[in-house]
């Protein structure tokens, strides 16, 4: 990486996971324009790939919640490009579902696609990058829900708790040579906001929000620039939070609501 701009990675390799559509297609654009090669996977081919300035991704399809699938993965980017700088685990998400009556199968999916693959992939990723010149560094997106959970998430809460606990200790167990941190992210404006949030692509809730506003996908992929790029060399075992402050308590907007009708 250039000295002079610690934000260049061009010669650099970085792998989202996820990274077709929504947060983690931002945080491969993010990427390409600053130079990076990037591989990104999914289960099925997209329409369309992440680019910036005139470069695409290289899109290789996997299952990540297979250990094998996500050796492979790893090992065709090495293939292809000669190393593994970056891995960016984004892959996740989950639908809501009553803890009362959700099936065995569906917990042990999402708790597989949240916190399984995740360790899989970054396990694969240690062995190229602690031989390598330079190292290398694993960013973990994980969720407010770890922090604060929400009714009709049990699996997927407890699968992004278990996420923050495996980055600290993945950073104890592999540093110097590779620095694992995690990114909490909160509410998220992407195109899928719409159906969560409202029609209005979650305008009605940035009251909630002191930063006044939903993040945007960009907001999160610049923290991954930063956590991957030499700004953070001695940032390991981090939880950054890129919620906008958080949420205000229920009862701080309840006596808002009732000062203001008075």
């Amino acid at each position: 990486m250039d000295i002079g701009n610690p934000l260049d990675f061009t010669g650099r390799v970085v792998l989202v996971t996820g990274g077709t559509k929504g947060i983690g297609a931002a945080i491969a654009q993010a990427f390409l324009a600053a130079g990076a090669d990037v591989v990104v996977c999914g289960r099925n081919a997209p329409d369309s790939l992440p680019s910036a300035q005139d470069r695409e991704a290289v899109f290789v399809a996997a299952d990540v919640r297979d250990p094998g699938s996500a050796a492979g993965l790893v090992d065709g980017a090495v293939e292809r490009f000669g190393r593994l700088d970056v891995l960016v685990n984004n892959a996740g998400g989950s639908p809501d579902a009553d803890a009362a009556t959700v099936s065995p199968r569906f917990v042990e999916k999402i708790v597989a696609l949240n916190l399984l693959a995740p360790f899989y992939v970054a396990q694969a990723a240690h062995r190229v990058m602690r031989t390598q010149g330079g190292g290398g560094s694993v960013v973990n997106i994980g969720s407010v829900s770890a922090h604060d959970p929400q009714p009709g998430t049990a699996a997927y809460t407890a699968a992004k708790a278990g996420l923050l606990a495996l980055t600290k200790a993945l950073a104890l167990e592999w540093a110097p040579e590779v620095r694992v941190n995690h990114i909490t992210t909160g509410l998220i404006r992407t195109e899928s906001a719409a159906s969560v949030y409202g029609a209005d692509g979650g305008a009605s809730v940035a009251g909630v929000i002191p930063m006044r506003r939903m993040a945007v996908p960009g907001d999160v992929a610049r923290a991954c620039l930063f956590l991957a790029s030499g700004l953070s060399d001695y940032v390991n075992g981090a939880d950054l939070a890129v919620h906008g402050g958080g949420e205000y308590p229920a009862r701080y907007l309840a006596a808002k609501a009732a000062n203001g009708a008075e």
